[in-house]
C-alpha cells in the first residue's frame, strides 16, 4: 500500500497505541516521530536518576530511543516504521 497517491495529497495514516493511548501517525512515520507526535517528547525511558530520557541521534547509534514494540523489548524506536495496530510501551511514563 502506498504511502500517498501520485499527486502527493491523501496521506494515508496508521494507528498505532502508545502506552495504551491509540494514536493516528502518517503511513511511513517512525517510531520515534510518532512518540514526538503523541507524547511531545517528554521521554521514552527513565535514567537512573528517574531522569527523562529520549532520542539523541536519530540513526540508532545512541540506544535512548528503545522502547517496547507489541512485547518485544529494547527496540530502536529512530529505526522502526509504524504500522497499524503496533503497540509501543515506553519505559519512562509519569503518568503510570
Amino acid at each position: 500500500m502506498p504511502d500517498r497517491n501520485p499527486g502527493g495529497a491523501n496521506l494515508v495514516e496508521v494507528e498505532v497505541r502508545i502506552d495504551g493511548r491509540a494514536c493516528r501517525v502518517p503511513a511511513g512515520t517512525s517510531v520515534a516521530a510518532a512518540l514526538t507526535i503523541a507524547l511531545g517528547v517528554r521521554g521514552t525511558r527513565g535514567s537512573v536518576q528517574g531522569m527523562p530520557r529520549t532520542m539523541l541521534c536519530g540513526m540508532g547509534i545512541c540506544q535512548e530511543c528503545r522502547v517496547g514494540i507489541d512485547g518485544r523489548a529494547h527496540v530502536l524506536a529512530c529505526q522502526t516504521t509504524c504500522r497499524d495496530g503496533m503497540r509501543i510501551d515506553t519505559t519512562w511514563n509519569p503518568e503510570s
